[in-house]
């Protein structure tokens, strides 16, 4: 293993890479994103994490971005790549609105803001979901972003309004809701701890 930005053929060269190509070296083993300039890489997701996130994506693929049982008008995508200026990032969940984005291309990332995000926070994720990627959501217009942690049995709902990040409510454990901004169907948390 060597240090980021230093060659490991010859140490004494220590040439120096970007950050994008530190980014394009970094194993499959792990999530890598730039945030503001910096890579940050996160290991894969751990089993409560990984089903919490599928658990959801499956009660929303139906009504919103298939239109089966719901509104349709989404798509909706687990762990999408997004290219944001120089940033890259990669929500565990997104969604964008079919009006802004009709149709899925065969780019490998999207270059467009979602309309929503749900980041699962686990204990080595959680600080940086809040500290790092929440800013850049917000200034990025993300309308709506989930925190949801497996461990506490909690969804934390956040609405963007221009300059901050405001609580709607959180839910937790059993808890049946219908939140902003898939109003339209009901989901009983339980389902995601299972």
């Amino acid at each position: 293993m060597y240090k980021l930005g230093v060659s490991p053929m010859n140490s004494a060269i220590k040439k120096t890479k970007t950050v994008y190509e530190q980014w394009l070296e970094v194993p499959e083993t792990v999530v890598g994103e730039i945030i503001m300039g910096d890579l940050h890489m996160s290991p894969r997701p751990a089993l409560k994490h990984g089903n919490a996130s599928s658990s959801l994506l499956h009660e929303l693929m139906g009504p919103y971005h298939k239109g089966k049982g719901g509104p349709g008008g989404w798509i909706i995508m687990i762990e999408p790549e997004i290219h944001l200026a120089e940033n890259i990032i990669v929500p565990d969940i997104g969604g964008w609105k079919r009006d802004r984005i009709p149709e899925i291309t065969n780019e490998t990332f999207f270059s467009v803001a979602p309309d929503w995000v749900c980041e699962v926070l686990s204990p080595s994720s959680a600080g940086f979901d809040r500290v790092k990627k929440m800013p850049l959501y917000l200034e990025q217009k993300v309308k709506h972003i989930w925190l949801i942690d497996p461990l506490l049995k909690t969804l934390e709902v956040f609405e963007n309004n221009e300059s901050s990040w405001v609580l709607i409510k959180t839910f937790m454990n059993t808890d049946k809701v219908r939140v902003v901004p898939f109003i339209e169907i009901e989901i009983d948390l339980s389902m995601l701890w299972i």
